[in-house]
């Protein structure tokens, strides 16, 4: 695999130890949502107290992979973009499983596996799911949504990938149009149009980027996704079922 200057001058050890600690990693997957969160939910999500947190949070903002928003008196904490997000799904991906040990912990997992959200966009089968049918349909035009990992040398673990490029056809961007997505106004903004990860629970392209962001926005506007009662899961409605597939071609197993 290519290093590239970027990789070779990155305190690479210095975000990985700020990350490996259990009860750091269990807050920043509670932060996978791309919600911010207070400080009293995070406690409770790592499984510790209110005072013990508030250092694991210290070290999170001093190696600037979360942030803070201030409301009033009350503060709220937030991963610091999707690049953190891409970096805890590609560990998900090389990590092993957290053992199940009831009958909860296995219908989130499934849950999980599902539908959830990978920081601001859609992923698992209902990810993958959806870049697929954008391909089928011309919507975008390049790659065809699997990993190879033989051939993606410079494709990072569930980062965005480098090996595929996936483009934006001129039907694909009137339908996104007619869908209520202004793919002309996210190209003047400055995170790039279209990105992708490498689904660590599908082996399989999920659409990030700008536009993965604003499609799922809209999923959530039309209520044809709805977030579910534990962390990051995500639901489809009946509605979204039908509309995904009358709009997109969007097929979903039960």
């Amino acid at each position: 695999m290519a290093t590239t200057t970027g990789a070779r001058d990155a305190d690479i050890a210095r975000a990985a130890a700020a990350i490996a600690d259990p009860s750091r990693a269990r807050v920043l997957t509670a932060l996978l949502e791309g919600r911010a969160l207070p400080a009293s939910v995070l406690a409770t999500e790592a499984g510790v107290s209110a005072s013990t947190v508030s250092g694991h949070l210290a070290k999170l903002l001093e190696a600037g992979v979360v942030r803070v928003e201030r409301h009033g008196r009350h503060r709220y904490y937030r991963l610091t973009g999707p690049a953190v997000g891409e970096a805890l799904e590609a560990l998900a991906r090389i990590a092993p499983p957290l053992p199940v040990t009831s009958l909860r912990q296995s219908s989130h997992a499934h849950a999980l596996r599902r539908a959830r959200t990978c920081y601001d966009h859609v992923a698992g089968a209902l990810g993958v799911a959806l870049l697929a049918a954008l391909l089928e349909r011309g919507v975008l035009e390049g790659g065809d949504g699997r990993f190879h990992p033989e051939a993606a040398e410079g494709d990072r673990l569930s980062a965005p990938g480098n090996d595929t490029t996936y483009r934006l056809t001129e039907p694909g961007r009137a339908a996104l149009a007619a869908f209520g997505v202004d793919a002309d106004g996210l190209v003047a903004g400055r995170r790039p149009l279209i990105r992708y990860c490498v689904d660590w629970t599908e082996q399989r392209h999920h659409l990030a980027g700008a536009l993965g962001a604003a499609l799922t926005d809209r999923l959530f506007a039309l209520d044809w996704i709805r977030r579910g009662g534990r962390r990051r899961v995500v639901h489809l409605t009946d509605a979204g079922r039908t509309g995904l597939e009358r709009t997109f071609g969007v097929v979903l197993d039960n």
